[in-house]
């Protein structure tokens, strides 16, 4: 446990100092903001376009592996609207709690994390996890809010889904990278020299945004927020390994490391949904500040546990 917290221990503490440096006010929300987008455009594009470029398909597309995170994560979806729902708030604020709960911060931190403490043969699994949440989940909310406000389903939100998937520097990453791996090309050095510099910028880049994004959230609603937090550090790990080690045929090593990446807190990018939308963005903001904090905990158990034995 102590030998994983001290390798989980400096991806906090560049965390941290995005965060000091924030509060601090030596790092504007301006500068955070295009960081950001310099990590989340072309950094992390590079790193994951080269890890799925050298993938094995069917280490990506393994069916009981995907419905093992699929049926997982839903479960602990469907957990938080149906409280949401007997708490007796609305349609929209029901599917961003629910998005909050299940929505993990798999790119930013998930990525750079597992990958350094579980292996490279982590970034499949990561890789599902990933896709699914982008492509699902993502999906679902846009579909559920934008029916909602329209008062049906339309072909327009379909046609708005699908234009938000492909502007999605991530899913455009993994998509190229999978189509690079499914016809065996090699990566030229040059290229490869290209995306490994690029993409070591993902890493430190990514955490210090975190940290600075987090000097400007608040932490009210606490009673909401440790729920939802909760929901997704403790029952989300805990949904997906027993999908992944009773319901489904998972392989050990990628069962872990699923179960590693549900227990990443909540996602930087459901706050900018909540806030786009005008939907509860405080409640979101003190959830990821939250499941932030707690995860420096939670996640190092996690981990230790499943690094520990592959089940």
């Amino acid at each position: 446990m102590i030998a994983i917290f001290l390798k989980t221990l400096p991806f906090f503490a560049i965390l941290g100092l995005g965060y000091f440096a924030a509060y601090r006010r030596f790092f504007s929300e301006e500068a955070t903001a295009h960081l950001t987008k310099f990590v989340f455009y072309f950094a992390l594009s590079a790193m994951i376009f080269r890890f799925a470029a050298t993938l094995s398909l069917p280490d990506v597309f393994h069916g009981s592996s995907v419905l093992a995170y699929l049926s997982g994560t839903l479960s602990v979806y469907i957990l938080a609207t149906v409280v949401a729902i007997f708490r007796g708030i609305g349609m929209e604020e029901t599917v961003i709690e629910a998005q909050t709960a299940a929505i993990g911060n798999v790119g930013f931190l998930g990525i750079p994390m597992l990958v350094l403490l579980m292996g490279p043969n982590a970034i499949g699994p990561v890789m599902i996890v990933l896709a699914t949440d982008l492509i699902v989940f993502g999906s679902l909310m846009v579909i559920l809010i934008s029916a909602k406000r329209d008062g049906r389903m339309s072909v327009a939100v379909l046609g708005s889904v699908a234009k938000g998937l492909i502007k999605n520097p991530m899913v455009m990453a993994i998509t190229a990278g999978l189509i690079w791996a499914g016809f065996d090309l090699p990566i030229p050095d040059p290229f490869d020299e290209f995306l490994t510099l690029l993409g070591a910028a993902a890493t430190p880049g990514a955490l210090f945004a975190i940290g600075a994004s987090l000097a400007t959230k608040s932490a009210e609603r606490k009673s909401i927020a440790i729920w939802l937090s909760t929901v997704k550090l403790m029952l989300h790990p805990l949904a997906v390994a027993f999908a992944s080690l009773v319901l489904f045929d998972v392989p050990p090593f990628t069962a872990s490391v699923m179960i590693a990446a549900a227990a990443m807190p909540t996602a930087g990018n459901v706050y900018i949904l909540a806030q786009h939308y005008g939907i509860a963005p405080v409640r979101v903001s003190s959830t990821i500040l939250i499941s932030t904090v707690i995860s420096i905990v939670s996640l190092t158990i996690v981990i230790a546990m499943v690094s520990g034995r592959h089940f």
